[in-house]
Formats: structure tokens, sequence, C-alpha cells
């Protein structure tokens, strides 16, 4: 499949550079069964869900910074800081990566001019980062407060220090990801409530997003893609939420749905009398790739944001809906001057 199928033309004025207050979003909404498109606000989603579904939500938390840093020779250099790692170390991307390998030191600053610790490269990891080690365990912690929240390339106003919350789901409970999960930026505790009031259920999984869901596939064929792993935790409470629902499962994000996906039951044999498990618990590493062509066996309904051209998360959109239809409803979005990317407007697909 060429991937220039899910490449499209977006006006950078479309590109939101600030978050809207939460709640107070569009919803695009795309029906999959006739293509059907309704321009709804995201306060109506209650009027989509019944009692019976299931909201699934990705409870990731952001811990990545960005931080300033210099070379041993005293040249400049940048850390992202991704993660903890082990009891004193940090997974990091390093630039200029290719003069800071394994062996090499750098300096890595709270503020430009500020005050300032040393990190040892100790290691590189399989997406290319590497593994940066501190004196001890209290300047490793340490750094979770320093440098800025590192927002996607594509947003060019940085979020002011007393705002970076806005960049968090209020729903945040675990530690690791490196970009939020963006669909549930929109969510509001008041509507939270709502939609349980109404009888359905939420449940809570965690896909820690890496760093590889803002690259764009450079492959001419989709198929040569090699997808970037991201960790997921399906505990089993969450896993009898999901396979005890009586209507639809909901994934709240692309990341839900790669992990609801990634902990599917293989469908059971016809005949078969036994009660239809969706998905069972899972720990670990997942790289699925969802293409077009790819049987859902999870994941009813979904909510989501507008997407980068060439994206794997695209790609992932247009798999659940139909790459045409899906494509259809971005150009009708782009003339109806939705907001597009992170801080955009969403998209409820049913």
């Amino acid at each position: 499949m060429r991937t220039d199928l899910f490449d499209y033309t977006l006006p950078p004025e479309r590109i939101a550079q600030t978050p809207t207050p939460r709640g107070e979003s569009r919803l695009l909404v795309l029906h999959r069964a006739d293509g059907r498109i309704a321009h709804r606000r995201f306060t109506d989603l209650p009027e989509y869900l019944r009692a019976g579904d299931t909201l699934v939500l990705n409870d990731t938390r952001v811990t990545a910074r960005r931080l300033l840093a210099r070379r041993e020779g005293g040249q400049p250099a940048e850390a992202l800081l991704l993660r903890p790692f082990g009891e004193r170390g940090w997974e990091a991307l390093v630039r200029p990566g290719r003069a800071l390998k394994p062996g090499k030191s750098l300096e890595i600053f709270e503020t430009e001019g500020g005050p300032a610790v040393k990190a040892q490269i100790v290691g590189t990891t399989a997406e290319g980062g590497r593994i940066l080690e501190f004196a001890d365990r209290a300047t490793r912690d340490a750094l979770a407060d320093w440098g800025v929240a590192p927002l996607p390339p594509y947003i060019h106003t940085p979020l002011p220090r007393d705002q970076e919350a806005r960049y968090q789901t209020v729903y945040a409970a675990q530690d690791g990801s490196a970009a939020a999960p963006t669909a549930g930026l929109h969510f509001t505790p008041e509507l939270l409530a709502r939609i349980e009031a109404q009888g359905v259920r939420i449940a809570r999984l965690t896909l820690h997003v890496g760093i590889g869901t803002f690259r764009p596939v450079r492959s001419e064929e989709v198929e040569a893609h090699e997808m970037h792993a991201e960790t997921v935790l399906l505990p089993a409470e969450t896993a009898q939420s999901i396979n005890a629902t009586s209507g639809r499962v909901i994934a709240v994000g692309t990341t839900s749905v790669r992990a609801l996906e990634s902990a599917a039951v293989p469908e059971a044999e016809p005949g078969g009398s036994a009660p239809r498990l969706r998905v069972r618990p899972f720990c670990g590493e997942t790289r699925l790739f969802i293409t077009p062509g790819y049987r859902f066996r999870a994941v009813d309904a979904l909510i989501t944001n507008f997407h980068l051209p060439r994206s794997t998360l695209l790609m992932l959109v247009s798999a659940f809906a139909g790459r045409e239809a899906v494509m259809h409803a971005y150009e009708e979005a782009i003339r109806e001057e939705y907001r597009f990317f992170s801080f955009g407007d969403a998209m409820l697909i049913v």
C-alpha cells in the first residue's frame, strides 16, 4: 500500500498552537455505516454514549523534559529526558547525537545560566536514544522538575510553566510518557462524571507514548515502515471490565486502540458456547502497526484528534473507519476550519 495515499494538504493556520479550555473543543462525528458527518461540540459526547458501553482511557502521564546542555568541550547541546531508568539514570534523546556516544559526558542545566549537573552517557537504546547516569537518585529525580514540557515539533508556542498541566489529561496517573495521549485532553472531571452517571463504565489502561509517534512514515510503501515500540499495561481489572461490556468498547485515543488490540483475544471458533472475551491482561511492549485491512477485535468506537499526514496514527484511523471516509472527513474539517493535531479539535467515529 502506498504511503502517499495518506497524504493531505493542511493550511498552517489550521495547526492549533495553544490549547482551548478543556471541554470547549469542537467534535466531528463520523458514522462508519454510511459516512455521515455531524458537527458538534465535545460537551455533546454523552449523547453518543449509552448505558452498557465502556469508555477506555489511557492514564499515562508525561514525564519527559527538554533541557539545555553543554558538551565536554563547552559546545551547546540538548537533552530530551524521556523516562527514569534504573536507580540513577534517564533514558534520553540527545543532540548532537553523533558527538554524544557512550563514554562521553555532558552538563545539563536547570535554566540557561542556572545550576548544572553532570551526566555520564553509559549506553544506547533500541530507538537511538542514550542512557544518562547521574551521581545519585536524588539528582536524577530532581531533573523531573527542570526544563520544559517537550511539546510536539509542529507547536511553536511554548506552554508557560504554570500551564504545563494542560498537556496532561485530568486522569493522568502513571509516569513514563514522552507525549500526551491527546484525545484525552478534552475531558474534564465533570464530563467524566456525567458519562458515568448515565451508566457508562470507565476503564483505564496505560500505554506510554514514545517519541516515535511524531515521526512520519518515510518509506514509499506502508509495509516497509518499522513501527516503534511502546510499553503497555492492561491490568486484570480492566480486562474484566472490558470483557463484561454489554454495549460498545469505546477507545479514547489511538494509544488506547493499540493497547486494546495488542491485548486482544483471537476470535473463537464458530459454534463455541463460551462467552466472548475481547482482551486478556497484558504487560509488555507492543509494535502493533494497524493499517487498512486490519480486523479489529476489541474496539467498537473511537474518540481521537486529527492526525499528521503520512502518520501511523492516520493509518490506524483509516483502518478503523475506511481510508476514503476518513480523508473525506479531513477535507470537510479543513473547510469547516477545525483545529488540528495535539491541541486541536476532536473526532468521534461510531
